[in-house]
């Protein structure tokens, strides 16, 4: 087993506590959803917990069994990927405002 940051395995225990709400919620049991992500229901208890020795496929696949939504794992670089298209659709921006002309009367 590999060391895990704390700060990342934070997020995966809050992530495992999300799949347990949406699981809930749709009043799905826990033997249910563990058929259809094809795996034990050991491994969903150890996703529900935010284990990081559990494969990401593993996680994938019981967000699908939970009602597809596996889709939310492509989100991770969506504001990457718009920030990106923003700088390519942009034209150059200058770094200081033009500077202002002097009136004769007011100049030098």
């Amino acid at each position: 087993m590999f060391p895990i940051i704390s700060h990342v395995q934070r997020n995966l225990t809050e992530l495992g506590k999300q799949i347990k709400l949406a699981r809930l919620r749709r009043n799905l049991s826990a033997e249910l959803i563990a058929e259809r992500a094809g795996v034990s229901r050991s491994t969903l208890y150890a996703i529900e917990k935010g284990m990081h020795s559990v494969s990401i496929g593993a996680y994938a696949m019981v967000l699908h069994a939970i009602g597809g939504l596996d889709k939310d794992l492509l989100l991770v670089a969506k504001d990457e990927r718009m920030d990106q298209t923003m700088r390519e659709l942009q034209l150059p921006v200058r770094k200081r405002a033009p500077k202002r002309k002097q009136d004769d009367h007011h100049g030098k």
